[in-house]
């Protein structure tokens, strides 16, 4: 089994609102990203705590370059949410170049799953179909189980 670590990816959504307070909630960077059809030449690149697989570089940090004058939050909110999904690529890219194994699909779960122009972009980059779960915080519904698999709430994983 292959696996990459990213680091800031949704998260960097919740710095936008929290830090430097440009959206009141998640959903609203979506809403401000859409009212462009490109990023205009602005990137960021969230290396709040290093840049993780496949560059393993803890002394990066982050950047938003290509910034001119024309651009507006929606321009940084767009290049916020691209930056998840290139920061994605790259760790699929090396997992290919290690394995030789081409993804399918790929198959997400978590918040960042309802904002449907980064899944979009997801899928664009990596060429593949991007497929969401009826139930999206898949990992807290894992932990779930397990804790009440480990207390008997279910005596096995057939009773789940």
């Amino acid at each position: 089994a292959l696996e990459g670590s990213v680091s800031h990816s949704g998260s960097t959504i919740q710095w936008l609102r929290d830090q430097l307070q440009l959206i009141s909630n998640a959903s609203e960077s979506e809403d401000l990203a859409k009212q462009h059809d490109s990023n205009d030449g602005l990137y960021f690149v969230p290396a709040f705590a290093g840049l993780f697989a496949p560059h393993w570089r803890s002394d990066a940090r982050g950047c938003i370059v290509g910034m001119t004058a024309s651009h507006n939050k929606g321009h940084i909110c767009r290049a916020a949410l691209e930056a998840a999904c290139y920061q994605c690529k790259e760790v699929f890219d090396a997992i290919f170049e290690d394995s030789q194994v081409q993804l399918k699909t790929l198959k997400v779960d978590g918040g960042g799953t309802n904002n449907e122009l980064m899944m979009q972009f997801q899928a664009d980059m990596i060429n593949v179909p991007v497929v969401k779960p009826k139930i999206m915080e898949t990992t807290s519904m894992g932990a779930a189980f397990g804790a009440g698999l480990a207390v008997g709430v279910w005596k096995d994983l057939n009773e789940i």
